[in-house]
Formats: C-alpha cells, sequence, structure tokens
C-alpha cells in the first residue's frame, strides 16, 4: 500500500471531510490515479471481504446490488407483472502472491446452509452469478437458474449426510459446496468471458485444466 493511500485512509478515519478534501486537492492527478489504483488493487484482493466482487458480478449481469448482508446479493423487476427476480453471487478470488496460490475451478459454497434455506431458495429460485477473479481481474461469469437439476442434487446430498432426519434446531451445515461439473451441464446456463483469447494464455496456471478448456472455447466462439 502506497505511502498516498495510506494517509488518505488515515485522514478519512480520523479528520473532517473537509481536511480529506483539502489533502486530495493538494494532490496531483498522477497521485490520484495511483491512489485509486492501489486501493482497488487493495480492495478486489481482499481475502475478508468479497463486497467489491459480489457488487461488479451483479451489476454486470443486470441485476441491482443490495447491500444489505441478508437476503440475496441482488434483484431486478421483470416488466411482466413487476415480479421480482434474484440473484445469488459467489466470486471467488485467486491471488498469485500466494505462498500456495490456488487455482479457480468454477465452485463455490453456502455457509451454514439447512433445508429450510433449501425450500426457501426453491421457491425463490435465484440466479446462481459464478464469477472468477485473477488478482482482482474478472475472468468470466456463469450464470443459470438455482434449481437446476446436478446443482440442487449436490446440495441435497450434503444434507442429507449431515441432516438425514431433517433440520436440528441450532446446527448447520457450514459449507454446502460446489463445483464447476455440478452445473455445467444445466438449462439456461449463460457464459460470459471478460479477457480475450489473447489474453486468456497469461491466466491458464490460475485455472484448473477441464474449466481452462471451457472457458477457451467459448473465448473463441465469442470473437468468431
Amino acid at each position: 500500500m502506497n505511502s498516498d493511500l495510506v494517509e488518505v485512509i488515515r485522514t478519512y478515519a480520523t479528520k473532517s471531510h473537509s481536511d480529506l478534501n483539502d489533502l486530495l486537492l493538494g494532490k496531483s492527478k498522477h497521485n490520484i490515479i495511483s491512489i485509486l489504483v492501489d486501493l482497488l488493487t487493495t480492495y478486489y484482493n481482499d481475502k475478508n471481504s468479497s463486497t467489491l466482487r459480489e457488487f461488479v458480478v451483479v451489476s454486470l449481469s443486470g441485476f441491482e446490488s443490495n447491500p444489505d448482508k441478508i437476503g440475496y446479493n441482488g434483484y431486478k423487476h421483470d416488466g411482466i407483472g413487476k415480479r421480482t427476480k434474484f440473484c445469488e453471487a459467489k466470486p471467488k478470488n485467486v491471488n498469485t502472491n500466494d505462498t500456495k496460490p490456488k487455482r479457480l475451478n468454477g465452485g463455490g459454497n453456502f455457509t451454514d446452509y439447512t433445508w429450510a434455506r433449501l425450500r426457501k431458495d426453491k421457491r425463490s429460485n435465484p440466479t446462481m452469478l459464478i464469477g472468477g477473479f485473477v488478482d482482482g481481474r474478472l475472468i468470466y461469469i456463469f450464470k443459470f437458474p438455482f434449481n437446476s437439476k446436478g446443482f440442487i442434487s449436490r446440495l441435497e446430498y450434503q444434507l442429507n449426510s449431515k441432516f438425514p432426519d431433517g433440520d436440528i434446531s441450532g446446527i448447520f451445515l457450514r459449507s454446502a459446496s460446489f463445483g464447476f461439473n455440478h452445473y455445467r451441464d444445466a438449462r439456461g446456463l449463460e457464459v460470459e468471458i471478460f479477457v480475450s483469447r489473447q489474453e486468456l494464455p497469461q491466466y491458464e496456471n490460475s485455472i484448473t485444466k477441464g474449466l481452462y478448456s471451457f472457458i477457451e472455447q467459448h473465448a473463441r466462439s465469442d470473437e468468431t
């Protein structure tokens, strides 16, 4: 984190907005650009917060972001009958500077899951938005209906293992995970690739082999 950004962060937290304005006005255009880029880099790669990654995945998918932590990550109003449609974003970021960097595999998870939550999600049938980032750069978004057969089966399998006789008060399935193979054949799957076919090879080591081949095929078809 550069020293100019540190100064801005400390001023924002400890002084008045007029002091912050004076500080920013005293910076050169180059300094401001450097501060903004450093801030975005830090925010996008934050391991403890996915807020910005969720926001960009939701907004690029045509939904309004939900600022609350409760409920789905986004929504939009269907013109027919003014019905509200929801989305659930599962962005994952790979930081290549980690000691043992992981790879994007198209997977995700739900925390503290229950049969009751599954029933609610089935009724709402939100659009699942699976985002993949490398060092904060968006590579892909996969979109599919929650009520997709293979996806639902994966969640039910884990819930059956944890709660074979139904929910238990105060106890949760801490992580209901899923992988790319659980939705790759989903009816209505939409794929958006945000890097060109020429750029893609530089991210190959950060993506699992099977997923990379899938992305490569779509990147090639998008340019033909």
